[in-house]
C-alpha cells in the first residue's frame, strides 16, 4: 500500500459547511470528494464532471432500497423479477 499525504486547502468557511452538507446527501465526505477528484484528474488527465444532489424521487428510491437491503427482505434471482416487484408496487 502506497503512503499517503495530508493535504491542506483554504476555503471560505460557509463554503465548506454548504459543501459538506450537499456531500453528506450524497453520501459522502470532503476527504472522499476530494480523493475522487483527484483520482479522476489523473485518470482522465481532465476536469471531471460534476456530481449533484440526487433529486426527491432518486432519494426516495435510495432509502427504500436501504430499507429493503437491510432488512434482508428482497433478494431476486433476475433483473426480471425484480422488474416484476416494482411494477407490482407501483400498481398498489
Amino acid at each position: 500500500m502506497s503512503q499517503s499525504a495530508m493535504l491542506h486547502i483554504r476555503v471560505d468557511d460557509e463554503i465548506k459547511a454548504q459543501a459538506n452538507e450537499a456531500l453528506a446527501a450524497m453520501g459522502l465526505s470532503m476527504s472522499d470528494a476530494v480523493r475522487i477528484l483527484l483520482k479522476r484528474v489523473v485518470n482522465d488527465q481532465a476536469f471531471p464532471l460534476e456530481l449533484k444532489v440526487p433529486n426527491a424521487a432518486t432519494q426516495s428510491a435510495m432509502k427504500e432500497s436501504r430499507a429493503k437491503m437491510k432488512a434482508g427482505k428482497v433478494r431476486f434471482a433476475a433483473a426480471t423479477d425484480l422488474i416484476d416487484d416494482l411494477e407490482k408496487a407501483r400498481k398498489h
